[in-house]
């Protein structure tokens, strides 16, 4: 009875360490239980309002007209990897970027037409967290967003700086501005969507997954695809 009643005990004990370890935050994760409760605001809110209406704006709008909506947004991302490329001191990635800039705002109809790329001009896709990334700035703790998704600190604070220099808010026009403002980021949802529903149909927990694949994703990208060996962590 007693060898019984031990071995339970034993039993109980390895499932409360069982239960703590799956429990502990992650080392890039430290507020995880504020994290996830964000992340269930966001699954309510995007679910609920945001979703349908940019799936209506996917099924409904002209694929011309999608097309130039995203050509036109990144010609302006085209522009912030070029600054970047040559923060980062990368000659090749912002001339290309320069060029791309150049070439779509001028024959492509202020980047409606995405010339370049037909042109065989690549992006560089560089931003202001990539910059800070190569300079040495640590990440910081991953941080969810309702709404605004997946970031971390050393990213957040790039974004805002972008947000701040992005030419949009420097147009007079007020409606004009604040149409330009809606359809940036009804496109980056758009963009999202087949993201996610890659996610949905491959991930126990969706949470876990796309913290997982938005920072190995952003170690790529700062590591030019060449990421030096990471050790494994337990969670």
């Amino acid at each position: 009875m007693k060898a019984h009643t031990r071995r339970c005990l034993v039993a109980s004990f390895a499932a409360l360490l069982l239960v703590g370890c799956a429990a502990a935050p992650s080392r890039d994760d430290p507020f995880e239980p504020m994290n996830r409760a964000s992340y269930r605001v966001h699954e309510v809110v995007d679910g609920h309002f945001i979703k349908p209406m940019i799936q209506a704006y996917v099924d409904y709008t002209p694929r011309v007209v999608q097309q130039g909506v995203h050509n036109f947004f990144g010609n302006i991302d085209d522009f912030f990897s070029f600054i970047n490329a040559a923060l980062q001191n990368k000659p090749d990635k912002a001339g290309h970027d320069l060029g791309r800039v150049i070439t779509n705002t001028g024959f492509g109809l202020l980047g409606l037409i995405d010339i370049a790329s037909e042109a065989g001009v690549p992006k560089g896709n560089e931003d202001f967290g990539q910059t800070f990334g190569v300079w040495g700035i640590q990440q910081g703790p991953y941080l969810f967003i309702p709404v605004f998704g997946p970031t971390t600190v050393r990213d957040g604070t790039g974004w805002i700086i972008r947000g701040y220099a992005n030419p949009i808010g420097y147009i007079d026009d007020i409606p004009t501005r604040n149409v330009l403002w809606a359809l940036n980021l009804v496109e980056l949802r758009a963009s999202a969507l087949q993201a996610e529903s890659l996610v949905n149909q491959a991930a126990i927990d969706p949470y876990t997954f796309i913290r997982r694949a938005y920072l190995q994703r952003r170690r790529y990208l700062v590591y030019d695809g060449q990421p030096p060996p990471e050790k494994d962590e337990d969670e």
